[in-house]
């Protein structure tokens, strides 16, 4: 069995090592020139270049043709094959594979919507891989994966609405859109319909920054152990002062920080920073490798 996703999901080399991943590109627009996302441009590259320039970045996606094409090359490496993308209430990536997977009918092809980007969606395609390596049956590694994507939660702070807004991705966020009061919001992924949703305002980026973790409390007591991993868009002092919060208040099994891939940071704009968190209980009965 094979997995398909796209360049939404950030994944460390450590989380990818062994795991049959194939990546659907996403392209990012600035300046002039257009770049497929973790390919042409990594996040440290891109974000220079964000925050020199003007510009406002914009973002797209490849067609139902361009999914099909790359279904028929993973479908040569035989088995079958399980497409996990950004959630479909952010992006029509989804829509798309799905469509692409209709005009493929020589392969066996079974779509996961992550309802979730970036790390979240990241975690999804790690345990599928290892549940794949594991040899357990597609049958029992989708029904895990929608029970686990319920555990997995995500939540983000940034400095600026600029680039939010530019992408129309928080237009539905009644009220949020007075900057000049310099609002600091705390954004998580709904499980309802997979759009981002407003969790807390602050006064104050670092404040926000704190909010994130306490947060948390709100779906976990103190003290209960998780998995954490940390994702920002080029501001890792941010994510130092989050770990700190977060060792106050659990317990936590930390993997290794990432930059956001280019293609999650055009909507986020420089200096965002966030977490991905589950208890450790969500990854019981799960294989490790």
């Amino acid at each position: 069995m094979q997995i398909v996703t796209d360049r939404a999901a950030d994944l460390s080399q450590e989380q990818t090592k062994g795991l049959p991943i194939h990546y659907a590109p996403l392209f990012i627009a600035l300046d002039g020139k257009t770049y497929s996302s973790g390919i042409d441009i990594q996040p440290e590259n891109f974000y220079e270049l964000l925050e020199g320039t003007d510009a406002m970045p914009t973002t797209s996606l490849p067609s139902a043709g361009e999914f099909a094409e790359l279904y028929r090359e993973v479908a040569k490496k035989g088995g079958d094959i399980l497409s996990i993308h950004i959630s479909s209430g952010l992006s029509g990536t989804f829509e798309a594979a799905r469509m692409g997977a209709e005009m493929v009918k020589e392969a066996s092809i079974t779509l996961v919507d992550s309802m979730s980007l970036s790390a979240a969606q990241g975690w999804i395609v790690e345990f599928a891989g290892k549940m794949i390596n594991a040899g357990w049956p597609k049958e029992k590694i989708v029904e895990t994966l929608e029970g686990l994507r319920t555990h997995i939660d995500a939540m983000y702070t940034l400095p600026s609405l600029r680039y939010l807004i530019h992408g129309g991705r928080i237009s539905h966020f009644s009220g949020l859109l007075a900057t000049a009061l310099n609002i600091k919001p705390v954004i998580g992924v709904s499980k309802e319909d997979g759009r981002y949703e407003l969790r807390a305002r602050v006064r104050s980026f670092n404040g926000a920054i704190k909010r994130v973790a306490e947060q948390v409390l709100t779906y976990h007591p103190k003290g209960t152990s998780l998995r954490v991993q940390f994702v920002h868009s080029r501001n890792p002092d941010a994510v130092a002062r989050l770990k700190v919060h977060f060792e106050e208040l659990f317990d936590c099994h930390f993997l290794p920080s990432l930059a956001v891939a280019p293609v999650v940071g055009a909507h986020a704009g420089p200096g965002m920073v966030g977490v991905v968190y589950a208890p450790m209980s969500a990854f019981a009965g799960l294989p490790e490798e």
